[in-house]
């Protein structure tokens, strides 16, 4: 079968997905995994999880068996102090997840590559923005959470949070099948946005981050500081008075995994490096700074 787009034929998985209720199954999904487990049947049931995607459960900040749901084992936090921010630096972006850097590059022309040439648009990711075409001349970085990661996101620049939003959309996964295969997917699944502009050593960006859903994954949730006592939108956006914002502070989490997109604009963005161009990274970890 070939897409509407005019792409290669799509994997029969990811046709079968086509036929599979994928809002459901992230419904039903969620469900399971926020159901309490006795504290008997915690070590041998969430230990299964635990070997089978190779969790790091030293880093985790309590005991496999205080973990009451397997939702619970996802959001963990880690120990204090194990992962500490680089230094800052003028321009410095430090990863806000623990993940992997799969893509980045310029934005151009209101479109950043997915992968294997696949563009998505900045205007659709960030759907609530009306201004989104201020990261005209940015850059763009995606960076990919696996079953293994740690799932909290955390705050990538000094500066002060102007809005949050949330799109509501599909739930395709989010893995290399489709990101080869499926035309826009990060802006065609279910995401969360947050967007701050930088000040002290990060002043002259703007960076927006995009959390992207996935079957599974429907749960995106943004941290409720940032919201000020209001609820998120289902499709709509918040506008945030300036709150300021440190690397290293919540900014939401993942109940599963997915994707984060990083978006950085801004007048001093054509100053901006990245100082990666993919591989592992960790919270907190430089991803690019100012360069002459």
């Amino acid at each position: 079968m070939v897409t509407l787009d005019g792409m290669k034929p799509w994997p029969l998985s990811l046709n079968l997905l086509r036929l599979y209720p994928k809002r459901l199954g992230s419904v039903a999904a969620g469900w399971a995994a926020t159901r309490t487990i006795p504290e008997s049947l915690r070590a041998p049931l969430l230990g299964r999880f635990v070997q089978a995607y190779g969790l790091d459960m030293a880093e985790a900040e309590h005991p496999l068996e205080a973990y009451p749901s397997l939702q619970a084992l996802f959001t963990r936090r880690l120990r204090p102090g194990l992962r500490p921010q680089q230094a800052p630096v003028p321009g410095a972006v430090n990863s806000p997840v623990d993940g992997e850097l799969v893509a980045c590059g310029r934005i151009e022309a209101g479109q950043a590559i997915q992968a294997k040439g696949l563009p998505y648009r900045i205007g659709e990711l960030l759907k609530h923005d009306p201004q989104a075409a201020r990261f005209e001349g940015g850059h763009y970085l995606t960076l990919y959470l696996s079953p293994k990661d740690y799932h909290r996101i955390h705050v990538p620049i000094a500066g002060r949070v102007a809005a949050v939003g949330r799109v509501e959309g599909e739930l395709w996964p989010v893995n290399q099948a489709s990101t080869t295969h499926v035309p826009r997917l990060y802006e065609r699944n279910r995401r969360a946005t947050w967007v701050a502009a930088g000040t002290g050593p990060d002043a002259g960006l703007e960076v927006a981050a995009v959390l992207v859903g996935a079957t599974h994954v429907g749960g995106v949730v943004i941290d409720p500081r940032w919201m000020g006592g209001r609820e998120l939108p289902r499709d709509g956006a918040l506008e945030v008075p300036g709150l300021p914002c440190a690397p290293g502070q919540d900014l939401g989490a993942f109940e599963f995994g997915s994707t984060v997109v990083l978006l950085i604009g801004g007048p001093k963005a054509p100053q901006w490096r990245a100082g990666l161009a993919g591989g592992p990274v960790r919270v907190g970890q430089r991803l690019g700074c100012y360069q002459p």
